[in-house]
């Protein structure tokens, strides 16, 4: 069975995952009066189970929403103790480094895995453990915040796959990890 490590992310022109309180209302900076879901739907159909840190699972949890995801979600969290009681089932606590919760996941049965947040992502990529990005850009710069890329410890070279655009202003990239 083949493994895969996948993102799929919204940021700004200036490569923000979130405004500099955090926000991310900036992402309807476009009118999308048809709900087109951006190939979400599809990617989400290609993968197994998400991967994200506590931050971004919280900021979920405080979403005014129904429980979103239909797969199984791992929560990397040293401070959280548990998953609330609501959520037993759908989320799951993981802990330990990088490629031990990767074969804690696979061990399940898991194996195209949807990384998520920001955090999670920079941890994976310093890792060199992301096969796949799929980046949707909003033109907009918010000047500052939650940014998606950090300093790495080494180059990734990846290379353009595919590349669409949504609503006549957002542009989809599709890269793939060269090894």
């Amino acid at each position: 069975m083949s493994k895969k490590n996948s993102v799929f992310i919204a940021t700004s022109l200036d490569g923000y995952i979130a405004d500099k309180n955090g926000g991310i209302d900036w992402l309807n900076a476009i009118p999308n009066p048809e709900n087109n879901d951006m190939g979400y739907v599809e990617f989400n159909n290609g993968i197994d189970a998400l991967v994200m840190g506590r931050t971004t699972f919280e900021t979920v949890l405080g979403f005014d929403i129904d429980w979103p995801y239909d797969k199984p979600v791992f929560v990397l969290s040293n401070k959280l103790k548990e998953i609330p009681e609501s959520h037993k089932n759908k989320a799951f606590l993981v802990k330990g480094t990088l490629t031990k919760i990767l074969d804690q996941i696979h061990k399940k049965g898991y194996n195209k895995l949807y990384m998520d947040g920001g955090a999670t992502i920079r941890n994976f990529l310093k890792e060199d453990l992301i096969d796949e990005m799929v980046l949707t850009t909003i033109p907009v710069l918010l000047g500052g915040g939650s940014s998606l890329f950090s300093e790495l410890p080494n180059e990734l070279n990846f290379e353009l796959i595919g590349t669409k655009t949504y609503l006549n202003q957002i542009t989809q990239n599709h890269y793939k990890r060269k090894k």
